[in-house]
């Protein structure tokens, strides 16, 4: 089953009175439990095409569905319910919020979710000892390294246990050494508990640890490969 389904997707956006082409007619899907990368350099429309897909913007035309829902067809209201119970978003700039511990922090979608707070409390333990942060729940962000907060970020996606996680750029503010551990990490988890990841890169060790790669140029698919 298809989790992301888009046929000739157009996003289009409007600035100084002109119009940017962002994305141009793509046709493009994934399946359940795809470990994938969009690559390009900045300004394809990779990431564009990630924050449709996590019904964090509009689409100017064609279809977009995303787990089985039409979503220009959708209110407001159900693309917040979408995204809150059915994705998980893995930024390069975290997004933690810093006036709260790594657990506080983790636990804050289930929160959003109604889940009771000693269950809540447990699975956000349990995903942070999955990301090797075990023994870390009270620290403060600014306490951490950058992968270390990278860590943190993963295992808020992943504590609600989503169907699609988007990772826009996740390497981008990380060491080589680094980027190689989250991304075996995010690969093991991939296996081990068949969600689906989409990454927007350009990072060459991200297309390495990719099973498949849609290159994107000025709004387009120029090609794609996929590994054995």
């Amino acid at each position: 089953m298809n989790v992301v389904e888009a046929k000739n997707l157009v996003k289009d956006y409007e600035m100084n009175n002109l119009v940017v082409h962002a994305l141009r007619g793509i046709n493009l899907s994934f399946e359940g439990g795809e470990f994938a990368a969009i690559a390009g350099p900045s300004g394809s429309g990779k990431s564009t095409f990630l924050h449709l897909a996590g019904c964090l913007d509009t689409i100017t035309s064609g279809s977009l569905v995303v787990g089985g829902s039409d979503v220009a067809a959708m209110s407001k209201t159900q693309l917040a319910l979408l995204r809150r119970n059915s994705i998980g978003f893995i930024f390069q700039a975290y997004n933690l919020i810093p006036v709260l511990s790594v657990m506080e922090n983790v636990s804050f979608p289930l929160t959003l979710l109604g889940v009771p707070k000693n269950e809540a409390r447990e699975r956000s333990r349990q995903a942070l000892k999955d990301v090797g942060l075990e023994g870390m729940e009270n620290r403060r962000p600014k306490e951490m390294s950058g992968g270390q907060q990278q860590r943190v970020a993963i295992a808020r996606a992943l504590v609600k246990r989503p169907s699609l996680i988007l990772a826009d750029e996740p390497t981008a503010n990380l060491d080589s050494k680094i980027s190689q551990e989250i991304l075996e990490l995010m690969l093991n988890l991939n296996r081990k508990e068949g969600t689906t990841f989409i990454f927007s890169t350009h990072d060459k060790l991200v297309m390495e640890f990719a099973r498949r790669i849609v290159h994107i140029r000025d709004g387009q698919i120029e090609n794609e490969e996929v590994k054995q």
